[in-house]
C-alpha cells in the first residue's frame, strides 16, 4: 500500500504549529476559541479534495466519504480524533523537527538543552532506528496527542479519494474539541455523526488496540472551618485549609494513588485545592476498571475525610460525587465484531496486535455510551503531554494502512 509518507509528515507538522490548547477553566464551548483555527483548516482541506464536510460553532468537524460499494446495509463507521492539546504543557509556538533516519543516539532538543530524548527513558525509540521521527524543539509539547490521529484520518481521506478501487461503505469523519479537558463530546451532534460503529485514533505504540478504559468519577470535598479575626482567634478559629491538608496527609502513602498503582488497579487522586481559612475545596478523580468499585472508593475517601474533620470542633464537610465516564468495555462486549475487525486490520497491515486497557479515557468512552461503540486505535504518539513528546512517521503510515484495511473489512463482511 503506497501511503505518501512525506505528505503525511508534512501534514502533521503543519497541524501541530496551530495552537489548539484547551482550557480546563473555560465554561464556553469550545473552552478556547483558538481550537477552531485548526477545525477551519481541516474543513477547507476536506472540501478541497471533494469530501462533503462542515463545522459548527462549537468547533466540531463532520465529514462523509460516501460508499462506493454496490452492497446494501453496510454499517457506516466513524473515525474520530481530537484537535485540542493538553493544558499540562505549553502548546504555543510549537516548532516541529523532523529527524530523518534516526540513528539511535540521544536527541538534545535545540531550544532547551536540558530536554534530552533518549532510548534509556523512551525504549520505544529503538524501534525507529533508521526511520524518521518528529519531536518539538524543547519549549513546548509536540501535539501528537492527538494531531497524529487527525493527520492519519486526513491522510486516509486523501488516499481513499485518490484510490477509488478501495471498496468501502459510508465512512464518517469527526474531529472534536476539548477532549483533553473531558468535554470532547459535550456538544457533539450524533445525528451528524450518523454512524453505527466508530474508532478513535488516539493510541500509542503501533499495533495497539484499546477496548477498555477506566470508569471515572469526580469527587469534591468541601471543608467548612470556623472563621475569626486572627488577632483574637485563640480557641475559636478552625482553619479549613489546615484541615484539608490533614485530609490529604491521611491518604494512603503506598497504595490507592496513581504513583503506586498499575495494570488493572484503580486509584483516588487529588487534582485541585482551592480556598481560604473559612472554606476549602479539594477536587479528586476516582478511577477503576470495574464500575461497581467506584462506590467503594467513594466510601473509603469520605470516611477518611470525616474522621479528620471530626477532630476539629465546629468544622463540617460536604462530599459530592459526580459521574465522568464509564468503561467502554461494558458496551463493546455487546458488539465483539468492532474490536475483532480492528484487530484483523492491524494484522493485515503487517503488525502484531497489542490489545490493551487504557488507564484513562478517550472520547470513545463517552461515545460508546451515546450509541457509537468505539474502541481506540494506535497513532504512534509517545511521551504525551510533555516537552519530550515524539511520534514515528512509520507508525502513522501503518495507522493509515490499518484504517484502509478496516474500511475494506466492514464492506467485505456484509
Amino acid at each position: 500500500m503506497d501511503i505518501n509518507k512525506d505528505q503525511l509528515a508534512e501534514r502533521f507538522m503543519r497541524y501541530v504549529r496551530v495552537d489548539t490548547q484547551s482550557d480546563p477553566t473555560g465554561n464556553q464551548h469550545p473552552t478556547s476559541e483558538k481550537q477552531k483555527d485548526l477545525s477551519k483548516i481541516l474543513l477547507e482541506e476536506l472540501l478541497a479534495i471533494g469530501i462533503a464536510a462542515e463545522t459548527d460553532e462549537f468547533g466540531y468537524v463532520y465529514a462523509t466519504i460516501s460508499s462506493n460499494s454496490g452492497k446494501q446495509n453496510i454499517p457506516a463507521i466513524c473515525f474520530c480524533s481530537h484537535v485540542d492539546t493538553a493544558p499540562d504543557c505549553s502548546g504555543t509556538n510549537v516548532k516541529p523537527i523532523l529527524h530523518k533516519n534516526y540513528n539511535g543516539n540521544d536527541i538534545v532538543l535545540p531550544d532547551d538543552n536540558t530536554q534530552v530524548l533518549s532510548a534509556a527513558v523512551s525504549p520505544y525509540l529503538k524501534n525507529h532506528i533508521g526511520a524518521d521521527i518528529i519531536t518539538a524543539s524543547g519549549q513546548t509539547l509536540l501535539g501528537a496527542d492527538d494531531k497524529s490521529g487527525v493527520a492519519i484520518i486526513m491522510q486516509l481521506a486523501t488516499y481513499l479519494v485518490e484510490n477509488p478501487d478501495v471498496i468501502h461503505g459510508d465512512i464518517r469523519i469527526v474531529f472534536t474539541p476539548d477532549e483533553e479537558v473531558g468535554k470532547g463530546t459535550a456538544k457533539i451532534d450524533m445525528k451528524k455523526v450518523n454512524a453505527q460503529f466508530g474508532y478513535t485514533l488516539d493510541g500509542g505504540e503501533a499495533g495497539s488496540l484499546e477496548d477498555e478504559t477506566f470508569s471515572a468519577d469526580g469527587a469534591t470535598i468541601t471543608v467548612n472551618g470556623v472563621i475569626a479575626h486572627p488577632g483574637y482567634a485563640k480557641d475559636t478559629l478552625v482553619n479549613a485549609m489546615k484541615i484539608a491538608g490533614e485530609i490529604l496527609d491521611a491518604l494512603p502513602k503506598n497504595e490507592w494513588s496513581p504513583e503506586t498503582t498499575e495494570g488493572m488497579e484503580g486509584f483516588v487522586h487529588p487534582v485541585s485545592l482551592n480556598g481560604i481559612a473559612e472554606k476549602t475545596t479539594i477536587g479528586f478523580i476516582v478511577r477503576d476498571f470495574r464500575t461497581e468499585k467506584l462506590a467503594e472508593h467513594h466510601d473509603r475517601l469520605k470516611k477518611i475525610a470525616e474522621a479528620v474533620v471530626a477532630k476539629h470542633k465546629g468544622a463540617s464537610m460536604e462530599y459530592v460525587a459526580s459521574e465522568q465516564y464509564r468503561n467502554m468495555k461494558d458496551i463493546l462486549v455487546q458488539y465483539p465484531q468492532v474490536a475483532e475487525y480492528a484487530a484483523e486490520a492491524i494484522t493485515r497491515a503487517g503488525l502484531k496486535v497489542k490489545q490493551e486497557s487504557i488507564r484513562g479515557g478517550t472520547d470513545g468512552s463517552r461515545l460508546s455510551y451515546m450509541g457509537l461503540p468505539c474502541p481506540n486505535i494506535f497513532t504512534g504518539m509517545q511521551n504525551i503531554h510533555s516537552k519530550l513528546e515524539w511520534v514515528g512517521v512509520n507508525d502513522m503510515v501503518k495507522a493509515v494502512e490499518t484504517l484502509v484495511h478496516l474500511s475494506r473489512i466492514w464492506e467485505e463482511k456484509v
